[in-house]
């Protein structure tokens, strides 16, 4: 199957509609312009929640609040779920193509990544695209610490999904704000509450109990999965320093323009790493991508699905409130968890269930804890 260039952004999201398994993956055309505006026009996604107030004139004349529903807020969250769903199965199909753990992991995360820096680039030189951040030196400097994290968070990913099922993985990821809260405590000084530090053992809890009957269970995939959610915790702190720096928010311009220049430090730093722990068989792996077009193909989807969900997902965290984001990221993981096991024909054991409700359960009362206190 051919794909040309970035107008394979509009195929993914166009195949989402039609297509009823991951194998049959087609493509289609869509305006350019319309892409553009749905992931650079911030100024559309300013609502708190997925309602907003609006004025409207009443018979009298006074101005009467009306409730409306934010279409372009719950677009946002759609295209999230919808991208980060078929991210996950076209990057297991990829990555099982590849050879698995034993293939290409590190070559295929790094190129992802670099996929998602040719879009970035193209929306700066695109007709009524983004503009260009008025960054300096200083800026990009601050940004690295960063970069590495989202980096180490994606390739440690990828590695743990070609290790083991994509549901165990997601299971074990969802126990990232144990690692969050860790390190908020002791490496960054920020309190967390002792009610949150009580549903951490509910949230461990689930992931055990999820791993004791997988049966694609692998310790190098619990172990990559771990490592994932500790740069993810990293990330998420040091994202929080970078924007309260002042100055760096105006000199970006928007969201998009920050999630653009984390991806395209981070892809630089992966490459040394996949050259070194792959590159002596790049060979190989451009005979694989001449020759295996399910290699190939999803690559490219994956890498496209990557940083389309990931841009739309800190489009709602920003125009949300965290419980908000919270709640939809935990729902997110119970579709993907489900959603993919069904696709791929991975286990879906009692069990299994049972601790995965219980670990996301747990995420979900650990997300809102402290506002449910508060109100007693």
């Amino acid at each position: 199957m051919r794909v040309t260039g970035l107008l394979l952004l509009a195929s993914c999201t166009a195949f989402a509609f039609n297509a009823p398994a991951a194998r049959q993956l087609s493509t289609s055309r869509i305006n350019p312009e319309a892409m553009s505006k749905l992931y650079s026009n911030d100024a559309a996604l300013t609502s708190p929640d997925f309602t907003s107030s609006v004025t409207a004139p009443s018979r009298g004349g006074a101005a009467a609040k009306k409730s409306a529903v934010d279409v372009p807020l719950l677009a946002a969250f759609f295209f999230w779920y919808l991208g980060n769903y078929y991210y996950n199965i076209t990057n297991k199909l990829a990555l099982k193509a590849a050879g698995g753990k034993t293939g290409f992991p590190m070559t295929i995360s790094s190129l992802q990544m670099g996929v998602g820096c040719i879009y970035a680039l193209f929306m700066w030189v695109a007709p009524d695209g983004r503009k260009t951040p008025k960054i300096n030196m200083s800026d990009i400097i601050a940004m690295l610490p960063v970069a590495f994290c989202s980096m180490g968070a994606h390739c440690a990913s990828v590695f743990a999904l070609s290790a083991g099922a994509v549901s165990f993985g997601q299971i074990v990821k969802s126990a990232e704000p144990a690692f969050a809260a860790v390190l908020s405590q002791f490496v960054y000084g920020k309190k967390i509450s002792r009610a949150k530090w009580m549903c951490l053992p509910i949230v461990i809890g689930g992931v055990i109990l999820a791993s004791v009957k997988e049966l694609d269970f692998a310790w190098s995939a619990l172990i990559a999965a771990c490592i994932a959610n500790c740069f993810a915790a990293f990330k998420g702190n040091e994202n929080k320093k970078l924007m309260d720096s002042d100055g760096i928010k105006d000199r970006l311009g928007s969201v998009g323009n920050q999630f653009a220049v984390t991806s395209l430090l981070a892809f630089a730093m992966s490459v040394p790493i996949f050259v070194i722990r792959e590159g002596s068989r790049w060979g190989q792996f451009t005979e694989l991508w001449r020759t295996n077009p399910i290699v190939s193909f999803n690559l490219i989807a994956s890498g496209i699905y990557f940083y389309g969900y990931n841009e739309l997902a800190t489009l709602t965290i920003k125009k949300t409130s965290a419980v908000t984001a919270s709640v939809a990221n935990t729902a997110k993981r119970v579709i993907v968890i489900v959603g993919v096991a069904l696709v791929l024909g991975e286990s879906l054991d009692p069990i299994k269930l049972l601790g995965c409700s219980i670990g996301i359960g747990g995420v979900l009362l650990y997300s809102i804890i402290d506002t449910l206190v508060a109100k007693k």
